[in-house]
C-alpha cells in the first residue's frame, strides 16, 4: 500500500520552523523514493537555461549545486546548455563557467566551435551553440568529406553524421526550467531523450525539483522511437 506524504507530516507544525521541518522531510521522502526504486536514474543529464537566468543572484551557486545533485544520483555526464540573445555575451559567460568549482573537469563550447567534443570531461557547457547551427555544420563537414573522396555516399549514415556533431552524446534526461519549450536545443541528440519541463525558474530551482525530475524519469518506459 502506498504512503501519502501528507500523512507523514507531524501535526501541529506552525511558523517558519515548522515549514522548514516539513520541507526537509519532503526532501528526504523524495530522495528515499529515488534511491529505493528499481528503475535506473539517468546517466547523461542536460539542463537548459538562458543567459537571463545567469544574471540572477546565486545562479552559479545553483549550477554547482545542480552538478552535485546530478553526480550524487549516478549521472556520469552533465551538459549545461545556455541560450543567448546576444553573442557578444559569450566570452564573459565562458569565463564565468571556466571559473566554476574545478573539482570536476569542464569543457566549454561556444557558437564558433565546430569540432566534435571527444574529451572525457564530466561537465560539458554549450553557450549559444544552437541545434540548427550545430546540425548544419555537421552536414557541411560530412558533405566536404564526400566531396574530398575520404567518405563515400554509401558510408553516410546516422552514426557518421552524429559523430560530426559538436556534442555527439545524446542525453537521457533533459531538464528545462521556466517554460515548456526547448527552442533551438540539440535537435538531433534529444530526439529520444526524456524531456522534463518545470515552471520553476532557475533562480528558485532546488534539490527537490531535481528529485521530482528523477522520479518522473523513473516512471517512464523509454522506447527510443519503437
Amino acid at each position: 500500500m502506498g504512503v501519502s506524504f501528507h500523512r507523514l507530516q507531524p501535526a501541529g507544525l506552525i511558523g517558519a520552523a515548522g515549514r522548514t521541518a516539513s520541507v526537509a522531510l519532503y526532501d528526504r521522502y523524495l530522495a528515499a523514493r529515488v534511491r529505493r526504486s528499481e528503475a535506473e536514474t539517468p546517466g547523461r543529464v542536460a539542463v537548459v537555461i538562458t543567459e537571463r537566468d545567469l544574471l540572477e543572484q546565486g545562479a552559479y551557486r545553483t549550477l554547482e549545486s545542480f552538478l552535485d545533485w546530478a553526480f550524487g544520483y549516478d549521472a556520469h555526464r552533465v551538459l549545461i546548455s545556455v541560450s543567448v540573445l546576444d553573442e557578444r555575451a559569450v566570452p564573459a559567460l565562458r569565463r564565468a563557467f571556466e571559473g566554476l568549482d574545478r573539482s570536476r573537469a569542464v569543457a566549454v563550447r561556444g557558437p564558433d566551435d565546430v569540432d566534435p567534443d571527444t574529451a572525457t570531461e564530466a561537465v560539458q557547457v554549450n553557450i549559444g551553440l544552437g541545434g540548427k547551427r550545430e546540425f548544419a555544420t555537421a552536414v557541411r563537414r560530412v558533405a566536404e568529406a564526400v566531396d574530398e573522396g575520404s567518405l563515400s555516399p554509401e558510408e553516410l549514415d546516422a552514426e557518421r553524421l552524429e559523430r560530426a556533431l559538436v556534442f555527439p552524446e545524446p542525453p537521457d534526461l533533459v531538464v528545462k526550467t521556466g517554460a515548456e519549450r526547448l527552442s533551438d536545443f540539440m535537435i538531433w541528440q534529444s530526439v529520444y531523450s526524456e524531456l522534463y519541463f518545470t515552471d520553476v525558474n532557475w533562480r528558485d530551482f532546488r534539490e527537490r525539483d531535481y528529485l521530482r525530475a528523477l522520479r518522473d524519469y523513473q516512471t517512464r518506459q523509454r522506447r527510443f522511437g519503437r
